[in-house]
């Protein structure tokens, strides 16, 4: 089967992924000699530094997402194709996608990264992720639930296990949702929930390593966890979770702490797809690339971003999985693959580290730049014109504002929604007539 590719006189440039990186490369060749094909399982692009703010109520999905189609709608020689990535085909040249095959002159792969649970099958199974926003969406109807039905309940043990949150990893996502969720205590829950004391709702981070923000300056970790305690949040440095059983969070010191909500925030790993020689490939399942990003022992396939690997002198275990190293990525590969259809020479990769931050909560949060670092207040405002610059759409920035200072000067965020997907009729189960009760309504 194809997927209705339109025929082309020059080369096609096929992208799997709309990430960071898959999106920059397709919009800085949407004007080229390229037929671009863009390949996602969304149909649209989200803003991944901003999922806790949809898990904790912040924001709604649609802020932090943009249609892929709208993007390139003036871009005839831009094609998208929502489609799952079955494999690819390097001999053949094409991609076996949920929709067709999909020919191609050149590959990227950008697919990104997935959560990585460590080959706990366990914890896999009944803790909850933050890698999308369907995933971010469900955290969020899953807590306000719970706030539901703490609210409605009269036993003691069974309310402590339903108001405390454990989020397993000390990186900037764990630190935001855990600042975010520590904000919802103090201002929402004494508002919304009267039958619920806030005080009793328990927020804990868990980081094996030791050091929050592990990939920050000493500065930075003990601001991390200073801002933290001052919001009251529980922090369990050192500690690794050995088990979960959905009721109860077991730690490595033996501590047992009832909890209904684990939230995995502790590493990611590459999303191959098969097709891919198991030898390029490395125990964080990322691909291994050449200084130019291209796939080792291939010509015409590449993989940037989070998916690829490229070992430096100075990245001995490859690049940080962050945003700037795709976009940097993408950018580059932009100009290389219009060099090599020139016989030209190639321009290696080489990252430039514009810093790092992390936000834990109103005038908190920490930022490290390549000659200093600062935290607080100054910190927090950086952050927020940092993302909201690097937001896609300006209704979509303007939304965020909005939503950001009525937050700031409300202390309040007024999106609180409990919304499930609905079933079709169709796909409803029908009881045998038997079973069927009769009504009179």
């Amino acid at each position: 089967m194809s997927a209705n590719i339109p025929s082309y006189s020059g080369k096609r440039l096929v992208i799997l992924g709309g990430g960071f990186a898959g999106l920059t490369l397709a919009r800085k060749l949407a004007k080229s000699e390229f037929q671009i094909v863009l390949v996602n399982k969304h149909n649209y692009h989200q803003f991944q530094p901003l999922f806790y703010q949809v898990a904790t109520a912040g924001l709604e999905p649609s802020a932090i997402a943009f249609p892929l189609r709208k993007v390139f709608q003036n871009n005839q020689n831009v094609h998208f194709r929502k489609a799952e990535i079955q494999s690819v085909d390097f001999d053949k040249k094409v991609v076996h996608t949920s929709v067709g095959t999909i020919h191609y002159d050149y590959l990227v792969n950008a697919m990104g990264a997935g959560t990585n649970f460590f080959g706990n099958k366990e914890i896999q199974k009944r803790a909850w992720g933050l890698k999308s926003i369907p995933e971010s969406l469900a955290l969020r109807n899953h807590i306000l639930m719970n706030f539901e039905r703490a609210s409605s309940i009269d036993d003691e043990k069974k309310r402590q296990e339903l108001l405390t949150v454990v989020i397993v990893g000390g990186g900037p996502t764990g630190v935001e949702v855990a600042g975010a969720l520590a904000e919802m205590r103090k201002w929402i829950i004494p508002r919304d929930y009267h039958e619920i004391d806030h005080r009793k709702v328990k927020i804990a981070v868990v980081e094996a390593s030791g050091k929050l923000l592990g990939h920050m300056s000493e500065k930075s970790h003990k601001a991390a966890e200073d801002f933290l305690k001052s919001l009251e949040v529980e922090v369990y440095n050192g500690i690794a979770v050995d088990s979960y059983n959905g009721e109860e969070v077991t730690l490595s010191t033996g501590e047992k702490l009832p909890c209904n909500t684990l939230v995995w925030a502790a590493g990611v790993k590459g999303m191959p797809v098969d097709g891919i020689p198991t030898e390029l490939i490395d125990k964080r399942d990322r691909i291994a690339v050449d200084e130019f990003n291209r796939i080792k022992g291939q010509e015409h396939e590449f993989a940037i971003g989070d998916i690829a690997t490229m070992e430096t002198e100075k990245y001995p275990h490859g690049h940080p999985q962050v945003a700037q190293v795709a976009i940097q990525q993408a950018r580059l590969l932009a100009k290389n693959l219009p060099r090599m259809e020139k016989g030209e020479p190639l321009k290696p990769f080489r990252y430039s580290d514009k810093g790092t931050m992390a936000t834990i909560g109103r005038n908190k949060a920490v930022v490290d730049l390549p000659q200093f670092s600062f935290r607080g207040f100054w910190a927090w405002l950086v952050w927020m014109i940092v993302h909201l610059m690097s937001i896609v759409g300006v209704k979509n920035r303007l939304m965020i504002f909005i939503n950001w200072v009525w937050n700031y000067i409300f202390y309040d965020q007024s999106l609180r929604l409990i919304i499930s997907p609905a079933k079709h009729p169709k796909h409803k189960e029908v009881p045998p007539a038997n079973q069927m009760e009769t009504s009179s309504n």
